[in-house]
């Protein structure tokens, strides 16, 4: 199936494994791109040498030329260095949780990079679209993680309305009629994160799996007790308690994970200090809500990496409450493109029957 987004960055199929924190490793996003989908890498919890490492590791998993993305935080300190990283290592895709700058876009671009913003809200994708990005993600209120209070039925046809570059959707897929609905709203493939982390090739342990799949959609909620944002999770005892607790404890929380998260990743202080100055002006919060943001990798990390259910927050898109198995990327991406087909085959035939003529 070939659409404006597929021809653009070369791979088989109009899907995206996106670029989930603590999830998206080599090994799921080898699998994705093996299966012909593109798959982007999270840096944002690596250092610049975990994230080398982790680029070369998903070129040594996949045949030479093989797309793939890796995404990138725009407001981060070290975001020049990562794009350069990049450039360097001939990755064909950069994603963005935040607008680039039109400065790194066009960097990026000149470097032959794709540069494929996320967004939720049709003034974003017009402003990256007139700096010059690619394409562009766009997740309706439905996606996990971070993310805004509009659909993706309502959403999608206005950016797809407002900007003339390749418009991926995200929020609420994880099936072949999913892709089928996107291409009718004018989208040129889907983006799934909670898909591809219930998949076989994901590293997230098996005790976590379980519970996304025993989740109904009403076990899925918005919270803003982790970080101060809407952020969309399992909803658990943890957070549940989190809610409770309060602003003042949840502040002592979040410098005892920004520690962490120091020491993790390698930044020094003055470093976090500049990132925590750029998300400020970048999402015009208060200073609380930037610190409260320690707690999300942390949190994330316990959960995606450790296991530990009871001490960590598990971030899901709504479609969690439909999905009950875990196949592989290939598995996956395969099932994904022949109910599209099946799905295309049914309208065709619905049309068929319209454009009959009458009996007798």
């Amino acid at each position: 199936m070939e659409t404006a987004f597929t021809e653009l960055v070369g791979v088989e199929h109009p899907v995206v494994q996106t670029g989930m924190g603590w999830v998206a490793g080599p090994r799921l996003v080898s699998g994705a791109a093996n299966a012909g989908a593109l798959g982007i890498l999270a840096s944002a919890t690596m250092t610049l040498d975990q994230l080398r490492s982790a680029v070369r590791e998903v070129k040594s998993r996949t045949p030479d030329g093989t797309p793939f993305g890796v995404n990138l935080r725009a407001d981060a300190g070290d975001a020049a260095e990562r794009a350069q990283l990049i450039i360097d290592e001939g990755v064909r895709v950069a994603s963005f949780a935040l607008a680039p700058s039109k400065e790194l876009i066009a960097r990026l671009g000149d470097a032959g990079v794709v540069v494929i913003p996320s967004i939720g809200a049709r003034r974003h994708a017009e402003k990256v679209a007139a700096w010059g990005a690619d394409a562009v993600i766009v997740q309706g209120g439905e996606g996990g993680g971070h993310t805004g209070d509009v659909a993706t039925t309502v959403l999608l046809p206005q950016v797809v309305d407002a900007v003339d570059i390749p418009v991926i959707a995200a929020g609420g897929f994880s099936d072949g009629r999913g892709l089928v609905a996107a291409l009718s709203y004018g989208a040129a493939g889907i983006a799934m994160g909670t898909r591809f982390l219930l998949t076989s090739d994901s590293t997230v342990p098996d005790a976590v799996k379980a519970e996304y799949l025993k989740a109904t959609v009403k076990d899925v909620a918005v919270t803003t007790a982790v970080d101060g944002l809407p952020h969309r999770m399992l909803r658990t005892e943890l957070v549940d308690s989190l809610e409770r607790a309060g602003r003042a404890r949840a502040l002592v929380r979040a410098v005892r994970h920004a520690a962490a998260f120091r020491k993790l990743s390698g930044l020094s202080w003055p470093q976090m200090v500049r990132d925590g100055l750029a998300m400020k002006h970048g999402k015009d919060l208060s200073w609380s809500q930037v610190l409260l943001a320690a707690n999300t990798p942390m949190l994330l990390k316990a959960s995606m990496v450790e296991g530990r259910t009871d001490l960590g927050v598990m971030a899901s898109g709504q479609v969690a409450g439909v999905i009950d198995d875990l196949p592989s990327c290939a598995e996956l991406v395969s099932r994904v493109m022949a109910e599209a087909q099946q799905a295309l085959e049914s309208l065709e035939a619905l049309h068929s029957l319209r454009t009959l003529p009458p009996p007798g």
